[in-house]
């Protein structure tokens, strides 16, 4: 017999009490009934009577090992690390004043981008994540904090370097390299990068129909400073008569593997079962072992989307990851989620409406009532920065555009 459950069990919550949330859980506004699936008394047994998880549904399998193809990439184009980028020439600056327009809430701390980036359709942000995910303390070699944006243009995803201290930020182009004629190259990533999880040099960035493209902080490479590389013709990517380009960019950063879910690829939308769809990502390091949480984002009448985590250690090697804990989300349209200490965030976005901010526990035997708060507009993937104790998410929508952080005593 095939085994299924309702919940596979969360690391780290059997001290939590049942129903019970932190008194000091800042700025919540009200305490709403955790929605479910049509009720058949709690919301648990719901869950357990319309449809239970299959936790083999969540198994990732590495997917092709790009590294032999990345290292023949690197004897053409010279290799930079993350300090080195964010304090070259030519950088962007972080302004102010976004804040109001984007409906973040009183008392954020808010970073704006420049007036194109602000206001650009082209580009639209989506994924965050922070050193405070990568690093235990907090930091990265050559002294530098960054928070990471992901964006996408619907064909192309770009990385945003933010340096919170010198107020200023860099983009980078995403590839994935391949070879073609028997020489290394690149191609754009078109995916919609709807989550980003940073973790010692990987990155990790969902791939909503597949799973996770993995990328290396180590593998960036600058085209102005190589020989081989241009930051002319917008029009071009990858190799074209023994020069690379990046549609401008100077700088593109490399996929070095992925994770594909074991059982297939998923539909175009929620089904309630099989393959995640990986809509957001984050990372859980107030727990051990350290996981990868990720989830759906699921329209109101589609079946309610779930969340899910896989143990970190688990990505570093090769094979099969299985997952460690899963549930039926609590919400719909659930953009971003994050964990820290048992107690749980969600963004949920509204369309032209301010968006709003969910927080509960999962007790094992479902989720605690859950509270919700206003924030801003257009809502996105969530990061908790341990040392500010603050919890990083995105305002998306052009003109209502920001990079900001609430209050969470739990993100410690």
């Amino acid at each position: 017999m095939q085994r299924t459950v309702t919940a596979v069990r969360w690391p780290g919550t059997a001290a939590v009490a049942a129903g019970v949330l932190a008194a000091a859980t800042p700025g919540i506004a009200h305490a709403v009934p955790a929605p479910a699936e049509p009720r058949a008394g709690t919301a648990a047994q719901a869950w357990t009577v319309a449809a239970p998880l299959n936790p083999r549904d969540f198994d990732l399998r590495r997917g092709t090992d790009r590294s032999g193809t990345v290292r023949a990439l690197g004897g053409r184009l010279r290799r930079t690390g993350v300090a080195a980028l964010l304090r070259s020439s030519g950088r962007a600056r972080l302004g102010g004043g976004c804040g109001r327009a984007a409906g973040v809430p009183a008392g954020s701390l808010v970073y704006c981008f420049d007036g194109a980036d602000s206001t650009t359709r082209n580009w639209v942000p989506q994924g965050v994540t922070t050193v405070s995910d990568a690093a235990a303390r907090e930091g990265w070699a050559g002294g530098v904090r960054p928070i990471l944006v992901s964006w996408h243009n619907g064909g192309r995803v770009r990385l945003t370097f933010v340096d919170p201290d010198r107020r200023a930020y860099r983009h980078v182009l995403l590839v994935a390299p391949e070879m073609r004629d028997g020489r290394p190259t690149y191609t754009d990533v078109g995916i919609h990068a709807g989550g980003i999880a940073w973790y010692g040099d990987k990155l990790y960035v969902a791939d909503t129909r597949h799973g996770l493209r993995e990328f290396d902080m180590r593998q960036i490479f600058d085209l102005t400073a190589s020989n081989a590389g241009s930051t002319r013709h917008a029009d071009r990517i990858g190799l074209y008569g023994g020069t690379y380009y990046a549609h401008g960019f100077r700088y593109v950063m490399a996929q070095t593997s992925s994770w594909h879910f074991a059982r297939g690829r998923v539909g175009a939308k929620c089904r309630g079962s099989g393959p995640l769809r990986m809509s957001w990502t984050a990372v859980d390091r107030t727990t051990w072992p350290h996981v990868l949480i990720a989830g759906e984002y699921c329209r109101p009448n589609w079946p309610r989307g779930r969340v899910v985590s896989w143990p970190l250690e688990s990505l570093a090697g090769g094979g099969v990851a299985s997952a460690d804990g899963g549930a039926r989300l609590p919400v719909d349209r659930v953009q971003g989620a994050v964990r820290t200490h048992g107690q749980w965030w969600f963004t949920q976005s509204r369309s032209g409406k301010r968006g709003r901010l969910f927080s509960t526990r999962y007790t094992g035997r479902g989720w605690a009532p859950v509270r919700s708060r206003t924030v801003s507009y257009g809502p996105e993937d969530l990061s908790c920065h341990r040392g500010r104790h603050r919890i990083f998410t995105l305002a998306e929508h052009p003109g209502r555009r920001a990079l900001w952080a609430f209050r969470a005593a739990s993100c410690s």
